[in-house]
């Protein structure tokens, strides 16, 4: 166990990384991911759960809701939380790193990215595991926002979610990590969404192009399977609701494209 009470930059890093990862709700010492972190920092259960917890302190949005961590907390949270509001993905892309160092795994490994289509070793591979390493991030932050449930069906299976972009990555360079450009949805949906197929309208109600219908050879129970949700809210969660501006300016594209 570290008998130093003073917390590393790193371990701050690890601990803000996992307090992304996970529902706030989930915050306690039975989780297995706390323990897991408290063993490979050596620092005691409790103390983990502390730490995640006091992070909302310093959360906008959960302070929002009046939820509130210690009023006292350490000088190393404020530096974490500062540092990833002036560059985000620098700092997400720093706590892989340096989850990947303690660890003795690789940056590839630790943030989940597939190598299988990756370049040989050289600069453009570093380049793309660096953005997909922050693409991880972020899927992990609105995955955990949504408790992992899909926003339109509310399917749970993990392997079936994304964390779809309401703005794209390639447009919005400032909101590419921001959990409230992003919606949890199982992979067919995340693909009309993308393809402004689907939308959700002024008052967060999901709507459906009409285009849907008009492909040729289309079977009339597929696609009621997949628009059975029209005119119905979505299931937002508790943090990191999607902002509506950014809903706002996607559904105006899809209604657009449908006209066209």
């Amino acid at each position: 166990m570290n008998k130093n009470p003073n917390w590393t930059r790193a371990q701050h890093l690890l601990a803000f990384r996992l307090y992304n990862e996970i529902p706030f709700g989930s915050i306690h010492t039975g989780n297995p991911k706390l323990q897991e972190l408290a063993a490979l920092i050596g620092r005691g259960v409790n103390a983990v759960s502390l730490k995640l917890a006091n992070f909302a302190r310093l959360d906008p949005v959960l302070q929002r809701r009046n939820i509130k961590g210690m009023s006292h907390g350490a000088k190393g949270e404020a530096e974490i939380w500062e540092a990833y509001i002036r560059d985000p993905e620098a700092l997400a892309l720093e706590s892989d790193q340096v989850l990947a160092e303690w660890s003795g795994k690789t940056l590839e490994e630790v943030s989940e990215i597939q190598t299988n289509d990756l370049p040989p070793e050289g600069i453009e591979r570093t380049a793309l595991v660096m953005v997909r390493a922050n693409q991880s991030f972020f899927r992990r932050r609105v995955l955990s926002a949504f408790d992992f449930r899909c926003c339109v069906t509310g399917l749970t299976s993990p392997a079936l979610l994304t964390a779809s972009h309401i703005l794209p990555w390639a447009v919005d360079k400032k909101n590419r990590l921001n959990p409230k450009n992003g919606l949890c949805l199982n992979a067919l949906h995340d693909r009309a969404f993308d393809r402004h197929l689907m939308w959700i309208d002024p008052v967060g109600l999901i709507r459906f192009s009409p285009t849907l219908r008009a492909a040729k050879g289309q079977s009339a129970s597929t696609v009621d399977w997949l628009t059975q949700r029209e005119g119905q809210p979505l299931l937002l969660p508790k943090k990191f609701s999607p902002d509506p501006a950014f809903l706002m300016h996607h559904a105006a594209q899809c209604v657009a494209s449908a006209e066209s």
